[in-house]
């Protein structure tokens, strides 16, 4: 491998000569051999600040032109650019486990734009501190990328992926409309529901889910940026805040705004506890959603079997013909590893020690995982499972028909306990409800049939 010589403050450092990287990146990527090529910087990171390097480019050429010049911000531009689309990602390599400020992975933008900017200009025109890092520090850059890249996997990822199933449970709801079947408490028998009635409950936790993530959002669109290293904004210009956080919202399309307090903004994690908090609460319903799939599915002769789902693959190496609800499978463990990131993100966001927390990694590491595969799990698990419910009439109707909680439409003619005391009956003789009914004298057969209705229980 060819190296090219590049130096810091801290002396020359032998770095790739086939990388945008520089000194700083390179002594990280040195000193910190944790989780290399499998726990890297989550490229919604990188992303995010190609996007607040650019903007913070555009707000300084607004405020100190004379510094930000209009031939360094079109090389700096244009080199953000090409972050944001991915294509310098492989010039991004450093891990998760670093400096716990985020440091490293700023100054790793830093070095990669100016260098990148700099072959596009043709000459020596960009400093990784001077230009790209210009107004800022690592100590607000990294906060405000975080908050970008928790934005837009919310948006842009997350809430089209449980619009989805949402749809597909509606069209499940009115194909479902005519379906009376047992209900179904503590794992037992219960009173008759509809089927459609069972698949909006499904429905309305996921909107109601979309709807806590929604009143988080507002808070995830307050940047850091200009607070620089503590939150006074030393070295930034007057309303440089207010001008950043007015071109990320216009490269991004969405309205961010500048933190009112960078005290708060710089050491605080407390919107991106709150934000997985409905992350969470969303795991916990998709984990409900997914159980109760694969519960009414299970079989197909010794289970309940009152729903068919679609059979994606052999089941088993030893059992021939078994198929396995495996789309709910996964849903589940998603569902458990979101639980155990909200874990790592609540003590993450607690070591916010007098001006700055240094979790930052850490915390939007676990944070973005969590948005990704919710989004990722809740798609696979629509296109492939939920798309392709049906309703076993046949045995919902059985199931319906058998169970003893019908019962309870006898209550007002007969009374609790003479109504309890038909089912046991009912259960201890192998019998229906109507047998036990007229057995024990309670109502005569015409009587039951004019006032037995399962149908209409619900």
């Amino acid at each position: 491998m060819e190296y090219r010589i590049e130096h810091d403050s801290m002396g020359e450092v032998k770095v790739p000569a086939d990388k945008y990287w520089a000194a700083q990146t390179e002594r990280s990527h040195e000193n910190f051999l944790i989780g290399v090529g499998i726990e890297t910087m989550p490229r919604e990171i990188t992303h995010a600040f190609g996007i607040l390097k650019k903007a913070a480019a555009i707000a300084n050429h607004n405020l100190k032109p004379e510094k930000m010049t209009d031939k360094k911000l079109a090389a700096i531009s244009e080199a953000c650019d090409e972050v944001i689309a991915g294509k310098l990602n492989d010039h991004f390599p450093l891990v998760v486990w670093q400096t716990g400020s985020g440091t490293q992975s700023n100054m790793n933008a830093n070095e990669v734009i100016a260098n990148r900017g700099n072959e596009i200009a043709g000459e020596k025109l960009l400093h990784p501190n001077d230009d790209i890092n210009m107004s800022q520090s690592s100590n607000d850059t990294f906060p405000t990328a975080m908050h970008i890249s928790a934005v837009l996997a919310i948006e842009d990822k997350l809430f089209p992926a449980i619009d989805t199933l949402v749809d597909t449970f509606k069209r499940l709801e009115a194909e479902n409309d005519d379906v009376v079947k047992s209900g179904r408490t503590h794992l037992q028998d219960a009173t008759p529901i509809k089927f459609s009635q069972e698949i909006s409950g499904w429905r309305s936790s996921l909107e109601k889910d979309k709807e806590m993530l929604k009143l988080a959002l507002p808070e995830l669109k307050q940047l850091a940026l200009g607070g620089t290293a503590v939150g006074t904004g030393l070295n930034t210009p007057k309303g440089f805040d207010k001008e950043v956080a007015k071109a990320v919202s216009e490269l991004t399309g969405k309205d961010f705004i500048t933190a009112p307090n960078k005290f708060h903004a710089l050491t605080s994690k407390d919107e991106l506890v709150f934000a997985h908090g409905a992350l969470k609460a969303l795991a916990a319903d998709m984990m409900k959603i997914a159980n109760d799939v694969r519960w009414l599915a299970s079989g197909p002769r010794d289970g309940l079997g009152e729903i068919f789902i679609p059979e994606n693959e052999p089941g088993s190496s030893i059992m021939p013909g078994k198929v396995n609800p495996t789309q709910c499978e996964q849903v589940t463990m998603v569902a458990v590893q979101v639980m155990g990131n909200d874990v790592a993100v609540g003590m993450a966001a607690s070591q916010g020690n007098f001006e700055l927390n240094v979790f930052m990694p850490v915390c939007i590491y676990n944070f973005l995982q969590s948005a990704r595969l919710l989004a990722e799990s809740i798609v696979s698990f629509n296109k492939n499972c939920a798309i392709g419910i049906k309703a076993n009439r046949e045995k919902m109707h059985h199931n319906l028909h058998n169970s003893l909680m019908l019962v309870t439409a006898l209550n007002p003619y007969i009374g609790y306990e003479n109504a309890a005391k038909t089912a046991k009956k009912a259960f201890k003789e192998g019998i229906s409800l109507k047998e036990a009914c007229v057995a024990l004298g309670f109502l005569t057969e015409e009587k039951f049939d004019e006032v037995f209705h399962p149908e209409q229980m619900v």
